[in-house]
C-alpha cells in the first residue's frame, strides 16, 4: 500500500495507559485512520526505541525522514505504578494469538493402539516388497547370455 507513491506516507504510534494505537495516513491527505488499537499492552521501562528502513531482502527501500519522540506525563494511582514496574517482559492482557488455543486432548488408549498397530503393519508390508523385489533382481543379474 505505501509502494510507488508521489507522496510522503506517516505512521504514528501511541502507547498511552496501556493501550498500544497505531495512526496510518497513506493517501497524503493528512487524515489519520486507525490501523491498530489493542488495548492491555504492558511495556517494560528502561528500553529504547529504535528504527530500521532495512527489509529482509532488500527489495524495497524506505526512508525514516524524522522521528518525533514524546514523554507524556500520566497521572497512576500507586497500585497502577507499582504495577507497571513489576513489568519485565512486553506483555498483552487477553490476547488470543494464531495456534494458541486450548491443547489437544491426549489420544485414547484405542487411538493409539490403533496407530501404533497400522505402522508396524505398514512396515512388515514394506519389508516383504523389498525382500520380493530384491530376490526377483537378483534373479535378473545372475541370467547371463554367454
Amino acid at each position: 500500500m505505501v509502494r510507488n507513491l508521489n507522496h510522503d506516507t506517516f505512521l504514528v504510534i501511541r502507547y498511552v495507559k496501556r493501550r498500544l494505537t497505531v495512526l496510518i495516513d497513506i493517501d497524503g491527505k493528512h487524515e489519520w485512520r486507525d490501523c491498530i488499537d489493542v488495548p492491555g499492552v504492558r511495556l517494560p521501562r528502561g528500553y529504547y526505541f529504535g528504527t530500521s528502513s532495512v527489509t529482509g531482502d532488500l527489495s524495497d527501500n524506505h526512508d525514516i525522514i524524522s522521528l518525533k519522540l514524546y514523554q507524556l506525563t500520566v497521572e497512576r494511582t500507586p497500585e497502577e505504578e507499582k504495577r507497571d514496574r513489576e513489568v519485565y517482559l512486553p506483555v498483552v492482557d487477553n490476547l488470543k494469538l494464531p495456534g494458541m488455543e486450548a491443547p489437544l486432548e491426549p489420544m485414547s488408549g484405542l487411538a493409539l493402539f490403533l496407530i501404533v498397530f497400522f505402522s508396524l503393519v505398514a512396515i512388515v508390508f514394506a519389508i516383504v516388497i523389498g525382500v520380493i523385489v530384491y530376490n526377483k533382481w537378483q534373479d535378473q543379474s545372475r541370467k547371463h547370455f554367454y
